[in-house]
């Protein structure tokens, strides 16, 4: 059963762009990136060349003659003879490139000759992507994969697009959902967070409607990744990275949430580790959320960085790092204790980066004016709060009514509440963090700054 991911209609778009240059799909292990493109391959081409360096190591020698376009088919067919290039109606997918990254080199041909598609797809894990980039700049585009999203969850169930335009239009109206609406989309979300978005959990839970199993695919997936940091973390201490990986959801439970080195180890210092903390980001298995100098505009050079928070970008794997009983308790909201906000944060941090919006947060010297995230407008910097249940918003409301924080016109707060607006607070169910970008770009240009 293939499922539908958002790669699909971009893939469609890509292949009817006139002289479109070779596409790099990045992302983390496990996403469906692969499934993605052959999915979309096998519709959309006569023949698919399909070349994965990880599992067909002899392929590793298609360069040895130059990277020019014949030089590599030639090597390509020596090697498997029933491989047909077609003019027009071919595509190569260089797959698990980050076994082979020189691959990368040979892209230039392929756009100058423009005979075939090329997409080249690989784990961040093992990508030693600065390296791909300078050898393909300007011969490539890029696509970033993530895990599945709460909307791409929904079509898996068998919404189709109108629910999720029906959902936004509630946000963009300030109109409560009925208590059916509610009741569903708040049920579906939080299985979608016990879940995760990773492809194999999801297909197991569409199929059998179940979440027994799940937990045991979430923690294979998380030993898959620790193993990938042994094999291609090189040049810095592998143990101190799973160490890292490890200490996210201990450093979650923490009110402050942010990240102390002296959990990872007791005498752990910022120097040793900060490479670890790096890699793991560039490899998308942890969100990294940078403290704020001071609340307001650029958000970019406008950070501490030294002072963040880390996140799974996965929230079910995170889930997943719990006792047996957690994904219950998730579903039915109790008996979370330290973990209850940290996972509706999560939760949050999840969306915003899955909508490529950066993260950000301020806690202020005396620690009694913080919040969660900050997203922008064109003109606004607006604060994002997230709350486990419905409580009152008290930071939110002095960043938006003190002249102190001149940038920020209103606030946004996450929670188990409806629909609503309140002295500059717009609310929303967690079940709505998804569509925030499409929020902001279509009902809060006309917002006026409330002080």
């Amino acid at each position: 059963m293939y499922l539908r991911r958002k790669i699909d209609d971009y893939l469609k778009s890509w292949r009817q762009t006139p002289g479109h240059m070779p596409l790099i799909v990045k992302g983390a292990r496990q996403i469906g990136k692969t499934e993605s493109i052959l999915h979309f391959a096998k519709k959309e081409y006569k023949s698919v060349i399909n070349i994965n360096f990880a599992l067909e190591s002899r392929y590793k020698t298609i360069t040895s003659d130059g990277y020019e376009v014949e030089q590599v088919l030639r090597n390509i067919t020596l090697i498997d003879p029933s491989k047909r290039f077609i003019a027009g109606e071919t595509l190569v997918l260089f797959d698990e490139i980050q076994e082979y990254p020189d691959i990368a080199t040979t892209l230039k041909a392929f756009r100058l000759d423009g005979r075939f598609d090329v997409i080249c797809s690989g784990s961040l894990l093992g990508i030693n992507y600065r390296k791909i980039h300078s050898n393909s700049v300007g011969n490539k585009q890029d696509y970033e994969m993530f895990s599945m999203d709460f909307e791409e969850f929904l079509w898996a169930k068998g919404y189709p697009d109108t629910t999720v335009m029906e959902m936004l239009s509630h946000m963009s109206d300030h109109r409560p959902f009925s208590d059916t609406e509610y009741m569903v989309f708040r049920g579906l979300f939080l299985d979608y967070c016990v879940l995760g978005g990773m492809p194999a959990v999801v297909s197991q839970y569409i199929e059998t409607g179940l979440f027994s199993g799940s937990k045991g695919i979430q923690e294979q997936i998380r030993l898959d990744y620790e193993e990938d940091i042994r094999k291609y973390a090189e040049g810095l201490d592998q143990a101190k990275i799973v160490r890292v990986y490890r200490s996210v959801p201990v450093q979650l439970a923490k009110d402050n949430k942010k990240f102390q080195y002296s959990k990872v180890s007791p005498s752990a210092r910022a120097r040793e580790y900060s490479g670890c903390i790096e890699w793991l980001r560039d490899a998308g298995v942890v969100l990294q959320c940078y403290c704020l100098g001071f609340p307001e505009l650029p958000l970019k050079g406008n950070y501490d960085e030294s002072r963040f928070k880390l996140y799974y970008p996965d929230t079910g794997l995170l889930v997943s790092t719990l006792d047996e009983e957690a994904q219950e308790d998730l579903r039915v909201n109790k008996n979370l204790g330290v973990y209850k906000g940290a996972l509706y944060e999560n939760m949050v941090a999840e969306a915003l980066y899955k909508q490529n919006l950066g993260l950000f947060y301020y806690v202020n010297d005396s620690s009694t004016v913080e919040a969660d995230f900050f997203v922008r407008t064109q003109n606004a910097l607006i604060p994002v709060e997230v709350k486990a249940g419905q409580n009152k918003s008290a930071s939110l409301r002095t960043l938006i009514q003190s002249d102190h924080y001149k940038d920020i016109m209103f606030g946004i707060k996450f929670g188990d509440c409806n629909v609503g607006c309140s002295d500059g607070i717009d609310s929303f169910p967690w079940f709505c963090a998804f569509l925030l970008k499409r929020y902001l770009s279509s009902a809060n240009q006309q917002i006026q700054k409330v002080k």
